[in-house]
């Protein structure tokens, strides 16, 4: 698992991997769409190596750990983001125009 350093996230720089700019239609929708697949790629991976291991296809059951431990953080973030979201969001419903 690479970790990337904050300063070179291609979500703070700006580099969302398509070539629209900041009025472009869609880049933010395509980024969500990216997270969410991200997600979920992270989510059957480690339902896949679960499996095997079960099946007995993979022995190494560190593996079979670290895949189930990172689904569950990058799920745990995901919900946590989502909450961040709604709060902000009933906080500017709650303000007064």
């Amino acid at each position: 698992m690479q970790v990337t350093p904050i300063s070179q996230a291609p979500i703070l720089s700006g580099e969302t991997g398509n070539k629209q700019g900041a009025a472009g239609s869609g880049s933010f929708s395509d980024m969500l769409n990216n997270a969410i697949e991200k997600l979920n790629d992270t989510q059957t991976r480690a339902d896949n190596l679960a499996m095997e291991f079960l099946t007995g296809e993979v022995q190494d059951l560190h593996q079979v750990t670290i895949a189930m431990q990172e689904a569950k953080l990058s799920m745990q973030l995901a919900v946590e983001v989502r909450n961040k979201v709604v709060e902000a969001y009933q906080e500017i419903s709650r303000m007064q125009v």
